[in-house]
């Protein structure tokens, strides 16, 4: 395991990385973009109305601001345990080591969890599609659009705002405010490898 262990923030990570980071960075991932392509299975949907959740979509040019995170080096072990039991939960993210340009200039390898294109879970929607999937979801972690409104305001107050995610986060205060209760996403069909 490398020392220091790194992990990259770009979604619910920022917010609720599930230990006390050691140190914190804001920092650039070239080559990516924070995507709402994930369909969420298991914390902010189910199997029969899957939500959607972020995850890294590779794009030439494109670049996604987060936070990088040091885990403390005595939790090392433990913490690389916990995140992959929660990241890696169905095969729907791939865990990888990247380069982040922090934001005074240096740049440090950290582990980041990307999207599996070639998985069952990947999609690319609409930004309308997006809005009524989070507004209606739920899962074993709550509803769907919390975890859209937490990290559009966390990573607003860190000043790496995202006006994607923002507009988004706007349409399903809309489509809530108006009592939106079904989802549009259709079931994810079985894939032999997932846990």
């Amino acid at each position: 395991m490398r020392r220091p262990l790194w992990i990259f923030g770009y979604g619910s990570l920022i917010w609720d990385p599930g230990f006390v980071p050691a140190e914190r960075r804001r920092a650039t991932l070239a080559g990516w973009r924070r995507s709402f392509c994930m369909r969420s299975i298991h914390f902010r949907g189910t199997e029969a109305a899957p939500g959607l959740v972020l995850a890294l979509d590779a794009e030439a040019g494109a670049e996604c601001a987060g936070l990088a995170l040091r885990v403390p080096e005595a939790e090392a072990e433990r913490v690389l345990a916990e995140v992959r039991a929660r990241e890696l939960i169905s095969y729907a993210y791939l865990e990888q080591t990247v380069t982040l340009r922090c934001e005074r200039g240096e740049r440090i390898e950290a582990l980041a969890y990307v999207i599996n294109r070639e998985g069952p879970q990947y999609c690319a929607l609409g930004a309308e599609e997006q809005a009524r999937i989070i507004a209606a979801a739920s899962g074993a972690r709550g509803p769907n659009r919390d975890y859209l409104w937490n990290t559009a305001q966390h990573l607003a107050d860190l000043g790496l705002a995202d006006p994607e995610l923002d507009a988004l986060a706007v349409r399903v205060r809309e489509l809530t405010a108006g009592g939106f209760t079904q989802a549009l996403a259709p079931p994810i069909v079985a894939h032999n490898n997932k846990r």
